[in-house]
């Protein structure tokens, strides 16, 4: 077993879903292979407009022929595996690369940083997620102190992996801090403001008066993927969970027939009709997950 880099960008020609497979041709299946049971990190390549970089980790629970095509294989990504890095990292800095194993012996770039699969050295893994999941203070709970959780603050200090980089993943299958990170995440998609109110609010200690609301929960299968996340005030949250508001796949706001206060609910969410939605289209809910929170929770 090994780290290894999987490349993927949101146009991809092949069919890839990041947080639950990875399709890829028969050339790369030896390196493939060997990232089977370990985990890998995605990169988005440079020449991508608006790039993210590194942008995310997962855990490939096997590898399989795609019986749809004899010359493609899929990687099937372990379910719960997935998660975003709070910061994307770029390939280059003013340290020189990141991923220290595309350079030759000449210190230069080599063509192994075409490569759409490549092995990914422990230290390598290590520095990315180190620079991917990296605190900056940018969103403090809503309510409580910072918390303070096995190598992670809100307090300017790097994510300590430990050395070796392999016996210091336990915290990906973490739910307190998987559950942190994706609420940093969702708020930083969504500008920490309520989707459904287009509010803004922080309080005096500069905390965001919303909260990652997961659109499928984790208890239902649900991934820690952006696109599966949306930022909401309480109250907004509180009814989503309910049921008493949903999502269109064009993102209108649904109100149950359930809701007591019609009025006052309408008063309540955006005069447009339509949820606060994030720049990046990729950080958009997605509409497989709209449709499971239509069919299992909305009251319609």
């Amino acid at each position: 077993m090994a780290f290894g880099v999987f490349i993927h960008r949101t146009d991809s020609i092949y069919d890839d879903s990041p947080a639950a497979r990875y399709q890829f041709p028969r050339q790369y299946l030896g390196r493939a292979k060997a990232c089977a049971g370990d985990w890998i990190v995605y990169y988005e390549p440079r020449k991508v407009a608006d790039t993210r970089g590194y942008f995310a980790v997962a855990k490939v629970r096997a590898i399989t022929p795609d019986h749809s095509d004899t010359d493609m294989y899929i990687a099937d990504i372990e379910p719960g595996t997935y998660l975003d890095f709070s910061n994307n990292v770029p390939f280059s800095g003013v340290s020189g690369v990141t991923e220290r194993g595309v350079l030759n012996e000449a210190g230069r770039i080599s063509g192994r940083a075409q490569s759409a699969i490549r092995p990914l050295s422990a230290a390598d893994f290590r520095r990315i997620l180190d620079l991917g999941f990296a605190e900056d203070g940018y969103v403090l709970p809503r309510v409580g102190p910072p918390a303070q959780v096995s190598g992670m603050s809100e307090t300017q200090t790097p994510f300590d992996m430990g050395d070796p980089a392999r016996d210091r993943v336990n915290f990906l299958g973490s739910r307190i801090e998987r559950d942190r990170i994706f609420r940093r995440n969702v708020l930083r998609a969504y500008d920490s403001r309520c989707a459904m109110t287009g509010l803004k609010l922080i309080n005096g200690g500069g905390r965001a008066e919303v909260e990652a609301a997961h659109i499928q929960p984790v208890k239902a299968n649900g991934q820690d993927v952006i696109c599966n996340g949306i930022a909401l005030s309480g109250t907004a949250h509180w009814m989503f969970d309910r049921g008493l508001v949903s999502i269109a796949d064009d993102f209108r706001i649904l109100i149950s027939s359930h809701v007591n206060d019609l009025e006052g609910v309408r008063a309540m969410i955006s005069k447009t009709g339509h949820i606060h939605l994030p720049a990046r289209e990729a950080e958009r809910p997605h509409r497989r997950f709209l449709a499971w929170h239509r069919e299992n929770c909305f009251k319609s």
